[in-house]
C-alpha cells in the first residue's frame, strides 16, 4: 500500500517541504516559503506537471504550514489529510539528549524548546512548524531528525573544550557538530560502496561547511562545535578564530556581543574577505581580496583533512567531497588534492575530476589515480533522503508496536 510522507525543513525565516510516496520514494511535490516574517515573503510549490509562485505576507512558520496544507488540498496533490502517514522534521540541535532520530512527543518538544539556547535562530521556527503540523494533522506521527545526532559517538576528548568543567556540567558547553544527516548519508553510501564499516574523511563543503572523521562507520570528530560557527571558513561564517577578538572588537568598534556574533555568522568568511559569499562569484571577481579568500578557504580545508588524517594514524579508506562546493568546484578539489599529495598520496586524475560535477552528466565517482594511497570520491549528498528514511522507519516501527496486544503496548511505552 502506498503511503505519503511529508518532510519539513524550517529555517530562521524559511520553510522547505517535500511530499513523498513510499515505499517507492517518489517525490510528489515540493515547495519553499521565503522571507517569513516579512511583508515581501513568497512561496513556490512544484509538482511533476506544474509550478506556482505566490507573493503574500507570511508572518510566521505556523501560517506557512497552514498555507502549505491548504495548497496541497486545493491543488489536488492530496485528496484528504488522512493520506499523510508521517512527518519528518529537521531539527538543528539535539544536545546530549538525542543520538538518533526520535518520534516527537511532549517530552521531545520540551527538550527542543530548552535547546533553543543553542539554536535561537532556528528552534523557534522549527517548534512552530511542529506544533502547526500537530494541529493540522492530528494523530499523525512526527519525527525529529537532529543535525547533531550522528556526531554523538565522538569520544569525550574530542568533544570537550578546555574550559572550566562546570561550563560543560551546568551549561552544556561542548562540541556537538552539525550537518549530521549529510555525514550519515555519505557514510552509508560509502559502506555500500566499500562493503565494510568505513574509515572516512568527509568534506561537506557548501555555504555552510564541515568535515568529519569517521571510524568504523561512526563519527570520531567533526569541525563544527557548540554552534555551526566553529571550524572551517565558510560562505558567511568565520570558522575558528581567536575568541578574544570578540571582546576586542566590542571595545574597538563599540559593538555588543550580539552584534559581533552576528557579524561572525553573517558577514565573515568568503563574504567578509572578498565581498561575495558564493564561491562562483568569488572566483569571477579576480581581485587580490578574492584570491586571498580562495587561498584561505583552501588552506582551511587542507588543515582539517591533515589533522584528521594524522588523528586516524593514516588508516583512512577514502576521502569524500560533497555538498554544493564539494560536488561542483572542480578546480578547488584539484588544488586541495595536489597540495595533499606529497604527504598523503592523493594523486588527482584530472580527466575524471573534470568530468564530475552536479551540473554535468556524471555527478559522482572516483577522482584519484589507481596508485593513490587514499582514494578520493565525489558523492552528492541527500540529507532529505536520510530524513525520509528515518521517518519512514520510526513511523512503521510505531505501527508494529500498536498492532501488538494492549499489554505489550503499555510495557513498550512505559
Amino acid at each position: 500500500m502506498k503511503e505519503k510522507y511529508l518532510i519539513i525543513n524550517a529555517g530562521s525565516s524559511s520553510l522547505k517541504f517535500s511530499l513523498y510516496e513510499m515505499p517507492s520514494q517518489d517525490l510528489i511535490a515540493s515547495g519553499t516559503f521565503e522571507k517569513i516574517g516579512s511583508i515581501d515573503s513568497f512561496y513556490t510549490i512544484k509538482t511533476k506537471d506544474n509550478k506556482i509562485k505566490e507573493e503574500l505576507p507570511v508572518m510566521n512558520h505556523a501560517q506557512a504550514v497552514n498555507i502549505m496544507m491548504g495548497e496541497l488540498l486545493e491543488k489536488g496533490i492530496i485528496n484528504d489529510i488522512s493520506e499523510i502517514n508521517g512527518v519528518g522534521n529537521r531539527v538543528l540541535h539535539g544536545g546530549e539528549y538525542y543520538k538518533d532520530s526520535v518520534l516527537i512527543n511532549e517530552e521531545v518538544i520540551d527538550n527542543i524548546r530548552e535547546l533553543s539556547k543553542f539554536g535561537p535562530l532556528h528552534h523557534p521556527g522549527q517548534l512552530s512548524a511542529i506544533n502547526a503540523i500537530k494541529f493540522s494533522l492530528p494523530g499523525v506521527p512526527q519525527v525529529a531528525v537532529f543535525d547533531t545526532a550522528f556526531h554523538q559517538t565522538m569520544p569525550k576528548e574530542n568533544y570537550m573544550y578546555p574550559v572550566p568543567y562546570e561550563w560543560y556540567e551546568e551549561n552544556g558547553v561542548r562540541k556537538y557538530g552539525f550537518h549530521g544527516s549529510s555525514h550519515k548519508y555519505i557514510t552509508e553510501e560509502m559502506k555500500n560502496k566499500l562493503g565494510k564499516e568505513p574509515n572516512l574523511i568527509i568534506c561537506h563543503i557548501g555555504s555552510g561547511a564541515s568535515l568529519s572523521l569517521i571510524k568504523d562507520g561512526k563519527c570520531q570528530n567533526t569541525t563544527m562545535g557548540l554552534t555551526p560557527l566553529d571550524g572551517l571558513m565558510m560562505g558567511t561564517r568565520s570558522g575558528v578564530i581567536d575568541s578574544s577578538i570578540i571582546e576586542y572588537i566590542c571595545n574597538e568598534r563599540d559593538m555588543s556581543v550580539e552584534e559581533v556574533t552576528n557579524a561572525l555568522n553573517k558577514q565573515s568568511g568568503l563574504l567578509g574577505i572578498s565581498t561575495k559569499n558564493d564561491l562562483r562569484d568569488v572566483q569571477e571577481l579576480n581581485t587580490e581580496r578574492s584570491e586571498l579568500a580562495l587561498s584561505m578557504l583552501k588552506k582551511s580545508i587542507i588543515n582539517y583533512i591533515a589533522q584528521y588524517y594524522f588523528e586516524a594514524k593514516g588508516d583512512i579508506d577514502a576521502i569524500v567531497f560533497t555538498a554544493g562546493i564539494g560536488e561542483n568546484a572542480i578546480s578547488l578539489r584539484e588544488e586541495i588534492l595536489n597540495d595533499l599529495a606529497p604527504v598523503i598520496g592523493t594523486y588527482i586524475d584530472k580527466d575524471k575530476n573534470n568530468e564530475i560535477a552536479g551540473f554535468k552528466e556524471i555527478n559522482e565517482g572516483l577522482i584519484t589515480t589507481q596508485d593513490s594511497n587514499i582514494p578520493v570520491y565525489v558523492i552528492p549528498t541527500d540529507e532529505e533522503a536520510m530524513i525520509l528514511k528515518d521517518t519512514y522507519k520510526l513511523v512503521n516501527e510505531r505501527k508494529q508496536i500498536y498492532a501488538k496486544p494492549k499489554t505489550y503496548i503499555k510495557e513498550k511505552l512505559a
